[in-house]
């Protein structure tokens, strides 16, 4: 027993994490009645959930607080970034289903919903989170007030004694280490979430929305391996396969099994401190992008809206395609004020195409009974691009300065 855990500790993260998925694989097939197993699962993502809004309170805080005067952060290119490849899945998305068309089989039982009834609603309650409570904040896992409250106590604290600031050093490095002690517990809880996965919803279900799934996953995977490529070799001029590929490996495979953004906030940030990233912009930069940065939520509000719209049989002109492209990147980047996510702003893009209420929702409840695959692809892609970006702005800038750098993968 000794040898074995030597043995497996001496095994990279991605690999226990696939030897985990292979055994969840194993037993939903041999023992599916053993419903024991997904314990393990909730209790990961629980876990990292609870671990996260502290985390980033206190991170955040800490990096402030210390930050010192002449020390530049990267947040505008990153934030400019976000937006980009936001913009640009949409637009995508557009394409692929005027050169793809879905027709959809409509499904009741999604009528108790409440989508937003605008883009001012979705940015009003975005609004709303940045003045939450921080207790109720950090209780309901409100991102955007938590990010408001760390940097404000932060700024507050520049000026506070340096036992104070070396007292929240302390706090943040110990639970970064209870971080890392979760996070080894992945290849167990992963194997629980495929457990789950294949025993509750099989695959079967899945197969009447085949088109419409091979246009959703199509059209992400072209953002990761195409689109956000090339954004990122636009700014350093290196080949951003190995980066790319680093990126999807340690952060993507967890978020598709997690399906949560916020739980993997915490892998994200040890990503960082792993390719040695500038700690005053990942503490910020990631738990925003976990917010704001939704390339995936952008390609499933662009694909659901037209697949409604060509079962409809409604012409669609180009400019309004392109209003579309706008408004679904605008939502994504909202959606985390919007009980649902991305699903529940269907709606509200289908509005600019006249498509009653009834039937939009209508075509909420077919996201919900594909949203097993869905919305895995969806979180694998936003979440690790919060990484990728974050690591791009900085190469690029050592890049203009003419700094030699090298990325850790």
């Amino acid at each position: 027993m000794k040898t074995f855990i030597l043995k497996w500790n001496q095994l990279s993260l991605v690999k226990q994490i696939l030897m985990g998925i292979i055994v969840g694989i194993i037993l939903a097939l041999s023992i599916p009645n053993a419903t024991g197993i997904t314990i393990f699962g909730s209790l990961f993502v629980f876990s990292l959930k609870a671990v996260a809004p502290l985390l980033v309170l206190l991170l955040v805080m800490t990096a402030i607080s210390k930050h010192k005067k002449g020390h530049q952060t990267n947040m505008k290119s990153i934030l400019a970034l976000y937006g980009l490849s936001t913009f640009l899945a949409g637009l995508t998305a557009v394409i692929a289903s005027f050169i793809f068309p879905v027709s959809l089989s409509l499904v009741k039982g999604a009528e108790d919903l409440t989508p937003p009834d605008g883009i001012v609603e979705v940015l009003k309650s975005l609004l709303f989170n940045v003045v939450d409570n921080p207790v109720n904040a950090l209780m309901n896992a409100n991102y955007i007030g938590i990010l408001t409250w760390a940097i404000l106590l932060g700024v507050a604290l520049r000026n506070a004694h340096d036992s104070t600031k070396n007292l929240l050093a302390n706090f943040s490095d110990a639970l970064s280490q209870i971080v890392k002690w979760v996070i080894n517990l992945a290849p167990l809880g992963i194997m629980g979430l495929v457990f789950d996965t294949i025993t509750t919803n099989g695959l079967s279900s899945l197969l009447d929305y085949g088109k419409l799934l091979l246009v959703l996953i199509g059209c992400m995977l072209f953002i990761a391996f195409i689109v956000n490529p090339l954004i990122v070799y636009l700014n350093i001029r290196r080949n951003p396969y190995p980066l790319v590929f680093s990126c999807l490996k340690e952060s993507g495979i967890t978020a598709f099994f997690t399906r949560s953004s916020a739980a993997n906030i915490p892998i994200n940030m040890r990503l960082c401190e792993k390719m040695e990233l500038d700690t005053d912009t990942y503490s910020v930069s990631i738990p925003l992008g976990a917010t704001i940065n939704m390339a995936g939520a952008a390609v499933t509000i662009s694909v659901l809206t037209l697949a409604a719209v060509h079962t409809l049989g409604i012409e669609v002109d180009f400019g309004t395609a392109l209003i579309l492209s706008i408004l679904s990147a605008v939502s994504a980047a909202g959606a985390s004020g919007v009980t649902g996510g991305s699903l529940l702003l269907i709606p509200l893009a289908c509005s600019i195409f006249g498509i009653p209420n009834d039937i939009a929702i209508q075509v909420v409840g077919v996201g919900f009974i594909i949203g097993v695959l869905q919305d895995s692809f969806e979180t694998a892609l936003n979440s690790s691009s919060d990484v990728l970006f974050t690591a791009t702005a900085e190469y690029a800038k050592k890049r203009k300065e003419g700094k030699e750098y090298m990325i850790k993968v």
